[in-house]
């Protein structure tokens, strides 16, 4: 009986325990399907719900977030309350940051001043460099999202500084001046580059910094002991000597590569830090520079901007007695060497250029092209006409752009309302390495034959052109001989020329570097005249020759001008052949429909 017993009690026990087991087991899936539904709540939180769930103390109104982020926003608000921790600790610390600050920055940027040194000054040195008692202060941060295997961090920076600066400054003459540097005041925004992210701590390799956004730079220079203004012309070249200098080492998209962890990723050496101006201190980048090599961190160009300076029209004249003199001055990078300027046109409004520019581009998603036209005054300073952009990331790669781009005073500021003209730009960006049969016409080897390549190749089957002045030698030499054929077609909504409201219109068409010119027939009493007429033309140089159509209104008495058109041929030689309208210039109305075709006879000449 208590053998029976027991069993009972035993299996009423195990019965217990496999059904507690079985609630347990039920209880844990439970919760881990609630965990699971949790977690994947906040993977669609928006960085709206995030603003809602935590206090405005620990998740600021300045921070921004992209709104493509989720979970990460709340995450990152963490980092906002750290950077309100940061500007409060940066206070306590700034000391010593200056003390270990000034003497890098005094040594890294000497050397670039001489560079830009102005030719007025036979020396350009710091004789004091202190960053002051002044600490700067973050004002906000951002994530960007570049799809790249890092982490990519934007603070905004504001910066009012009590700096103690003393340039000692030659001239020429031998005059010695000690030129202070004072209320200095700067807005800006620097980047921060976080890649490869790894699984060591801290989770990055390297740390990459640039001044991503230059908002505001505002300085004071004063001669001690007297007035800078007493030498005309010092003050403006010793600025542009220090904001070229600032271009140059820091600014975007040049980066500074600081090496966190040892690894393949950690390849910073000599030729990067003289490229980005900063020296050799005791050793340790002479050292850095022997163990690694470049890596996909540092700043390298991965394209050629092609841009081709048209023309301009309607510009603001500048004179008093004639019109102006306009010239343009073209770049990506505002340096002085790497900026392109244009032959003046004289007593012109509507000038026509017809030049090429060619540019390296480095960051095509955050780089621009800037044209800037001036009225050139001979000896007296240039007037700024005005100017106008381009964002590298609105260009399909391969693909000729033609623009006409308006004209305003400051790129920065945009309340400017005047209009001051239009400029007539056509741009090619060719990524390098690209494929998918794209063909870049300005480069060396477009109208070489393969025997003509075979001749320029070396043994090994690599290009014996290995210098860049070389290859931009060769890139001028480039000829694209060939015949246009051109139709036209029709023309539409011509503004009429005679007293009835009416026009008898003609076209005359003209190669400009040859000055070829052919002309249509007359269609009498017509505002929407149809030609259908074909003219071939022989053109030695098509890279840097352009088509001119001019509409006239015939009368017995002579010809009144109706309006014009101006194409390069870079797009029909790339494509072949095209029919297209165009507006017409200088005009009140009307268009003119053409049909072009390009037969081409390449040839390839040395100078």
């Amino acid at each position: 009986m208590g053998f029976v017993f027991g069993i009972l009690i035993g299996f009423v026990v195990g019965l217990a325990i496999i059904v507690g087991f079985v609630r347990s087991e039920n209880a844990r899936s439970k919760l881990r399907n609630e965990l699971a539904t949790t977690i994947a709540a906040f993977a669609r939180m928006t960085v709206a719900d995030s603003r809602k769930i935590l206090p405005p103390d620990v998740y600021p109104s300045w921070v921004v977030f992209s709104n493509r982020q989720k979970l990460s926003s709340l995450c990152l608000s963490l980092l906002a309350h750290t950077l309100t921790w940061l500007n409060q600790h940066l206070n306590k610390i700034w000391p010593y940051v200056n003390e270990a600050a000034s003497e890098l920055i005094k040594t890294s940027v000497e050397p670039l001043l001489e560079q830009y040194r102005p030719f007025v000054l036979s020396s350009l040195k710091f004789s004091k460099f202190t960053l002051g008692t002044v600490a700067p202060q973050f004002t906000g941060v951002s994530i960007i999202e570049d799809g790249s295997s890092g982490v990519t961090m934007e603070l905004e920076m504001q910066w009012d500084a009590n700096s103690s600066i003393i340039l000692a400054v030659k001239t020429k003459v031998g005059v010695a001046l000690p030129v202070q540097v004072k209320d200095i005041a700067f807005t800006g925004v620097f980047r921060l580059i976080f890649k490869p992210l790894v699984d060591e701590f801290p989770g990055f390799g390297a740390v990459s910094y640039s001044l991503r956004e230059k908002k505001k730079l505002d300085f004071k220079l004063k001669v001690i002991g007297g007035d800078i203004s007493t030498i005309p012309g010092l003050s403006d070249a010793i600025e542009e000597t220090i904001l070229d200098a600032i271009e140059d080492s820091i600014t975007w998209p040049v980066r500074k590569i600081i090496p966190i962890l040892p690894g393949d990723y950690r390849k910073v050496c000599e030729s990067l830090i003289v490229i980005c101006g900063v020296v050799k201190i005791g050793g340790l980048f002479e050292q850095l520079g022997a163990m690694f090599s470049f890596s996909d961190l540092e700043l390298k160009p991965v394209g050629i901007l092609e841009v081709k300076l048209v023309q301009a029209k309607d510009l603001t004249n500048k004179d008093v007695i004639g019109k102006s003199d306009p010239y343009a001055v073209v770049y990506v990078r505002p340096l002085p060497d790497k900026m392109k300027r244009s032959k003046t046109i004289n007593n012109e409004l509507n000038p026509i250029w017809n030049e090429h520019f060619e540019f390296i581009v480095e960051d095509a998603s955050t780089q621009h092209l800037v044209v800037r036209l001036f009225d050139d005054e001979g000896l007296q300073a240039s007037e700024l006409i005005g100017c106008a952009q381009v964002r590298l990331n609105e260009l399909q790669p391969g693909k000729v752009k033609d623009v006409w781009l308006k004209l305003v005073k400051d790129l920065e500021v945009q309340r400017d309302t005047k209009y001051r003209g239009q400029v007539h730009l056509e741009l090619l960006y060719c990524p390098f390495g690209m494929e998918n049969g794209f063909t870049n016409p300005f480069a060396p080897n477009f109208s070489m034959t393969s025997l003509e390549k075979v001749f320029e190749s070396g043994a090994n089957g690599t290009e014996a052109i290995d210098n860049e002045k070389a290859v931009t030698q060769k890139r001028r030499e480039v000829i694209v001989r060939g015949v246009l054929s051109v139709t036209v077609i029709s023309a539409e909504d011509l503004p009429p020329a005679d007293l009835m409201g009416k026009a008898d219109p003609y076209v005359v068409l003209t190669m400009k570097k040859s000055e070829n010119r052919n002309k249509t027939r007359v269609v009498n009493d017509c505002l929407n005249p149809v030609w259908n007429q074909t003219f071939d033309f022989v053109v030695e140089d098509g890279l840097h020759d352009m088509l001119i159509l001019e509409v006239w209104d015939h009368d017995t008495f002579g010809k009144d001008y109706m309006g014009r058109c101006i194409l390069t041929l870079t797009r029909v030689i790339l494509e072949g052949e095209f029919k297209d309208s165009f507006e017409l210039d200088r005009a009140k109305s009307g268009k003119i429909n053409l049909h072009l075709k390009w037969m081409p006879q390449p040839i390839y000449r040395d100078s």
